[in-house]
């Protein structure tokens, strides 16, 4: 593989996704508007949203005065939101891209996914058990695939799918999905996963691939773990650089979420460079423990999942 030869990957349906994205999940309305102008003009094309994040409108606008002033071009760049759980109804699934499209000012999105595989009462705010209902994937599937016959969006994923449910998935589908967005850092690899989507030509795109070190209530250290050090001082990069650069070797896209120009700018240097086979075996010895754990969606009484081993199938 030539070094800088990581920029897109392929995906099932012939679109190539920017390997390195910029994540916006808990970045404030108010910054992620300054923070996805500073991106774009540093060059990143990919920009990773969602209904739930409460932040597309802004970023929306800053979208349109990138356009308007010439910085990029809508086809330039890849636009990637969710379908919220309360939004899993058929019906209500074109109503959701809808405000979604508003909301960003946009007429199509690069990737559309469904952002969990729970299903929550329509209209219902939060996370309160009793707010739980059963999931239909299938129906909620079906939708996707029209919206993306439609051309609205022009590939339809899922993300936070275990394997067994992206396998499940695609033995109903009639559009394979193209993408699982998952949880993806080196203390968390999600190597069965990764065999399971390589085997079926889906795309893994990993999100927190710094362990969300800017997270209150997810706690990790992989960014001080020895072997990012380690590894970092020898290729005189920094540990953050060294757990994107990891991805991408790996074949997954990387979605580094800041608000801070300088870090922005520091998580897009992953090209023009890569770790030696030797150094990379050394990840390998990271001991792994899931972050984002989906304990809202897990309840004795409603809804789907009674458990986390349950809801993730196993793999945790």
């Amino acid at each position: 593989m030539a070094i800088n030869d990581i920029r897109f990957f392929e995906l099932n349906n012939g679109a190539k996704i920017p390997s390195v994205g910029l994540g916006t999940w808990q970045s404030d309305p108010g910054l992620v508007g300054n923070a996805v102008a500073a991106a774009i003009k540093i060059g990143y094309r990919h920009i990773d949203c969602a209904q739930i994040y409460g932040n597309e409108k802004e970023i929306g606008l800053a979208l349109q005065k990138a356009f308007a002033e010439g910085v990029v071009k809508r086809e330039e760049l890849w636009i990637t939101s969710k379908l919220w759980c309360t939004d899993h109804a058929p019906e209500d699934v074109p109503k959701a891209l809808h405000r979604t499209l508003q909301d960003l000012q946009l007429d199509y999105l690069d990737l559309y996914l469904i952002h969990w595989p729970v299903s929550m009462r329509k209209g219902s705010v939060g996370f309160k058990p009793e707010n739980l209902t059963r999931t239909d994937i299938q129906s909620t599937w079906k939708a996707m695939e029209a919206l993306f016959d439609s051309g609205k969006a022009r590939a339809i994923g899922v993300s936070n799918f275990s394997t067994k449910k992206l396998q499940d998935l695609l033995e109903i589908a009639r559009v394979p999905p193209a993408v699982d967005q998952v949880e993806c850092h080196p203390s968390w690899q999600q190597t069965k996963l990764h065999a399971f989507c390589k085997s079926k030509g889906v795309h893994l795109s990993g999100y927190s691939p710094l362990a969300s070190p800017g997270t209150t209530w997810l706690k990790s250290d992989v960014l001080k773990h020895p072997v990012l050090n380690t590894v970092a001082e020898k290729l005189g990069k920094t540990p953050a650089q060294v757990a994107l650069r990891w991805g991408l070797q790996m074949g997954h896209s990387v979605l580094p979420k800041s608000v801070n120009e300088s870090r922005i700018k520091e998580n897009f240097d992953v090209f023009d460079w890569s770790i030696p086979e030797d150094l990379l075996t050394k990840f390998s010895e990271i001991e792994q423990a899931r972050l984002v754990r989906g304990t809202s969606f897990v309840h004795d009484t409603f809804g789907q999942y009674k458990t986390v081993e349950e809801f993730w199938d196993g793999e945790i």
